[in-house]
């Protein structure tokens, strides 16, 4: 758990640092911030995940996976509609806000925990700890993520540290059952699940550019379809 405690700390400290800068930043830079926020986002979700997809077989690049990522969007979509989880942890961020009298928090709240816990470095720099005791990975996800609330902080305000909170309970989770669900998390399973996790990474990036277009949350379940994919593959 010490990686994901360093997680922690380092959004805890960029969201200290990203209100002290906000005060003193008029309201056209923060816009400016969010859109360029928002282009860097968008980035580095469609890097991440083209390079996941991107095989190279005598000398030429070729894209594989494209059906599964459709269909797992297609019925995380659904699944997340169905369930409407973001409607219910926009509650819950809501709630938080209500009680704290914080503007701005659910927003906040929510585009952080996604941004944090989406992501092959969430989860393979947690396997990494629980199951060998190696947290760099998680070190070098720290560094990015302090980055990352700074930025955030400036532009959506206290609730980004408080999905801290988010990163906590997923890592840790992920870094104490790691001996359980390291024998089947494969390469290409590891892989499939990048391609889909920066396939949400990119949607919060058009979110930020463009305003709330696409509602991200509701594509988490979408993380677990290439699980059930593999595991009906092997079944037949």
């Amino acid at each position: 758990m010490t990686g994901t405690l360093i997680n922690v700390g380092a959004i805890l400290l960029g969201t200290g640092l990203g209100l002290l800068f906000k005060k003193g930043l008029p309201a056209r830079l923060q816009d400016s911030l969010m859109k360029t926020m928002g282009l860097a986002i968008l980035c580095i979700g469609l890097s991440g995940m083209l390079g996941a997809m991107a095989t190279v077989k005598d000398g030429a690049v070729s894209f594989d996976g494209g059906l599964l990522l459709l269909v797992s969007l297609v019925v995380g979509v659904v699944a997340g509609e169905l369930l409407d989880i973001d409607r219910r942890l926009g509650g819950l961020g809501q709630l938080i806000e209500n009680k704290l009298k914080i503007q701005g928090f659910a927003r906040g709240f929510v585009a952080a925990a996604v941004i944090f816990c989406v992501g092959a470095m969430s989860i393979v720099g947690a396997l990494n700890e629980g199951l060998t005791g190696d947290y760099s990975l998680l070190i070098i996800k720290s560094t990015l993520d302090l980055v990352t609330g700074m930025v955030l902080t400036t532009t959506l305000g206290v609730g980004v540290g408080f999905a801290a909170a988010a990163v906590l309970v997923y890592q840790g989770g992920i870094t104490l059952a790691a001996g359980l669900v390291a024998p089947y998390m494969t390469d290409a399973l590891m892989g499939q699940i990048t391609v889909v996790g920066n396939a949400i990474i990119l949607c919060i990036g058009i979110n930020f550019l463009f305003g709330e277009k696409v509602k991200t949350a509701n594509l988490l379940p979408a993380l677990l379809v290439p699980i059930l994919y593999n595991l009906l593959t092997a079944l037949v």
